[in-house]
């Protein structure tokens, strides 16, 4: 099956999809953009990422207007790839649009909007067993509140950590944990959890606020206080939280070993309240 994609208005077969090399998505990472998972067809709580999206568009100063036709836009997306009955997910872009290559913004520009749809499964033997992370200072900018398109830094980390058979970095800024390169971090201590607050050095993660939720209404001690460095590895638990790792334990930082090396009960209990949230 010819794998459909949207862009500016149209559904088109991929191979037929062009941009302009004016973009300024292309030469600037001007843009910003959303993932979103599907539950055998059901969007996880989209309203969250259309809010999230509107808040990214409007810290850069990009106008677009039709973000309340976008869930129609991705529904229709996912029917026509076939993917309404299956894990999936669409990625979202939206650019400034193209214009030559000016290092202001030109005014007014018709923003690039572009989307495809693809098989999201979860890692199920990762969520089962957990898995290993590194850690790394973070290099990223000040802005990390804003989901833009320039992720340069996050996938030199990622890698590096790959690399080392890892399966996420951890990012620590003057001595503490912000995040992980796409996930948010969970730490548990004496039984509360712990994780770094809302700043301009975060992502407002959507499942780290599924998590904030999931804490509060079943009272699971949490407070949001970031992690110091020389925490982790003395963690009772850890886990990252994200649309595509869902709950997932960390079991060793740095070849350390996290408590006994298997995701703890804290962590195995958040990590069922959200399963039996995404599949009702």
């Amino acid at each position: 099956m010819n794998e459909i994609v949207y862009l500016n208005g149209e559904f088109l077969q991929r191979e037929s999809a062009f941009i302009t090399p004016d973009d300024r998505g292309f030469n600037f990472a001007d843009g910003v953009y959303e993932v979103v998972k599907y539950y055998r067809g059901k969007p996880f709580r989209m309203y969250d990422h259309l809010e999230r999206l509107s808040y990214s568009l409007n810290e850069v100063g990009i106008t677009y207007s039709e973000i309340q036709r976008l869930e129609t836009v991705l529904s229709e997306l996912l029917r026509r790839n076939g993917l309404n009955d299956s894990d999936s997910g669409v990625y979202l872009q939206i650019s400034r649009g193209a214009h030559k290559r000016v290092h202001h913004f030109p005014r007014p520009l018709t923003p690039t909007v572009y989307a495809f749809a693809f098989p999201f499964p979860s890692f199920s033997d990762s969520l089962k067993y957990g898995i290993k992370v590194t850690t790394a200072e973070d290099i990223r900018w000040l802005r990390c509140d804003i989901k833009s398109v320039s992720l340069l830094p996050n996938t030199m980390l990622y890698n590096a950590a790959v690399e080392k058979g890892a399966g996420e970095s951890i990012l620590i800024r003057n001595g503490t944990v912000t995040e992980a390169t796409h996930s948010s971090v969970f730490g548990v201590k004496n039984g509360k959890i712990n994780t770094h607050p809302l700043s301009n050095l975060i992502l407002s993660g959507i499942t780290r606020k599924v998590v904030l939720e999931l804490c509060r209404s079943n009272g699971i001690p949490l407070e949001e206080s970031a992690i110091k460095e020389e925490e982790l590895s003395t963690m009772d638990e850890l886990f990252i939280a994200g649309t595509g790792s869902e709950i997932m334990p960390v079991i060793e930082v740095n070849g350390s070993l996290i408590s006994d090396g298997n995701p703890g009960p804290i962590t195995r209990n958040i990590q069922q309240l959200f399963f039996n949230l995404v599949t009702h």
